[in-house]
């Protein structure tokens, strides 16, 4: 089997990201800037699911198609991490596919299930102190996680926006990256880092409180990721963190920031 050069891969790990959530953390920059050129922080807003037409079903369309076109992405990178060994003549393993690499999988449930549990409370009941601390010293924007009309559709909606970003994010930024970086020959410390420092970018939109809160849970997630190897309880955690505040400020209006 050809290895992949370094530079090859460090080409792909940039077309991975300029499609996906490097590009997203370029916009969010520019958005920060643009709030922060406006006016103070504090009298900022995010919104994280907007109403994308005034027409019911036409917006659930484009609900649904943002949310099936976000995933391409982590299609790509399941693609780049599937291993392409042919076995042998005459016998030979076969490569293992993306899913066991990166431990997104069912193969344990009740583990990963609880281990999910455990991260969403331990990350989240912070995040709601730290949101808080933020928008009292001015650095974090009001942060609003649904901002859709009043639909029989609506949950459901935000059920799969919550779990389209879970596994956008917990895939690319850990499970893909901490491999790419691990043949780059960096150091674990040094990937760890990295992909906490991209996971805080992408959110800069919303200010530095929601930045620096969003690094600390990328740290949580890629240490963990190192000593079990599996994204599912990472991708479990991140869901329901979000479904949480979704579906939260959809049903009781109140705005709330979480990773």
């Amino acid at each position: 089997m050809l290895v992949p050069s370094r530079r090859r891969l460090r080409l792909e790990v940039w077309i991975v990201l300029g499609l996906s959530l490097g590009q997203s953390a370029v916009y969010s920059v520019v958005q920060l800037l643009d709030k922060m050129s406006r006016a103070p922080l504090a009298e900022g807003t995010s919104t994280l699911n907007q109403s994308r037409s005034t027409r019911e079903y036409f917006d659930l369309t484009y609900q649904l198609l943002d949310i099936i076109f976000a995933l391409v992405p982590v299609l790509l990178v399941i693609y780049f991490l599937t291993d392409q060994r042919q076995p042998a003549t005459g016998g030979g393993p076969p490569g293992r596919s993306a899913f066991q690499k990166l431990g997104f999988n069912f193969a344990r449930p009740g583990s990963d299930l609880l281990q999910g549990l455990g991260l969403a409370a331990l990350i989240g009941i912070p995040s709601l102190g730290l949101y808080a601390a933020g928008r009292a010293l001015g650095i974090t924007t009001a942060i609003i996680p649904s901002a859709l009309d009043a639909h029989w559709w609506t949950i459901p909606v935000l059920i799969l926006s919550a779990l389209r970003h879970a596994v956008v994010e917990e895939v690319i930024v850990v499970g893909y990256l901490l491999d790419r970086f691990g043949k780059f020959g960096w150091s674990v410390p040094l990937a760890i880092f990295s992909s906490a420092v991209l996971r805080g970018s992408y959110h800069l939109y919303q200010g530095f409180g929601p930045f620096i809160g969003n690094v600390v849970m990328g740290v949580v997630f890629a240490w963990l990721y190192t000593r079990t190897k599996r994204v599912m309880p990472l991708v479990i955690a991140h869901a329901l963190l979000d479904i949480v505040a979704f579906v939260g400020f959809s049903l009781f209006g109140r705005a709330v920031g979480l990773g």
